[in-house]
């Protein structure tokens, strides 16, 4: 029994601080934050001016194909770092598989250039 204490009992602090920093950050913004709120406070913002249609209007599809290509190239780089990480066992093999990736995603890249998907008008 008293192994099985000192196995766990890390793990028991762990989950105890845990729950005390989540409780003081949940109560916090009610001891600390200001309660007058005026009608300029409460407004809904949108990108700095006031809300002036339907929340379900149509979007342009070019905030889609940002997004998307924003995730790809955010992708890209999040292939980077393990490989970088591991470049030194990797050899040739990994450093010619990797060459490839860039490479491809850099035709992609000049191709939506190309078409005008970066541009905003």
């Amino acid at each position: 029994m008293d192994n099985l204490l000192t196995d766990y009992l890390p793990l028991v602090i762990f989950i105890a601080l845990a729950m005390v920093i989540g409780g003081a950050l949940l109560v916090a913004p009610f001891i600390v934050a200001h309660s007058n709120p005026d009608s300029e406070k409460v407004s809904t913002y949108e990108c700095g001016f006031n809300a002036f249609d339907d929340s379900r209007m149509r979007f342009d599809v070019r905030f889609y194909l940002v997004a998307i290509l924003f995730i790809i190239f955010d992708l890209e780089v999040a292939f980077l770092f393990p490989w970088a990480v591991v470049f030194g066992e990797l050899g040739w093999f990994g450093f010619w598989s990797m060459m490839i990736f860039l490479g491809v995603l850099t035709v992609g890249f000049v191709y939506e250039w190309n078409k005008g998907a970066l541009e905003w008008d």
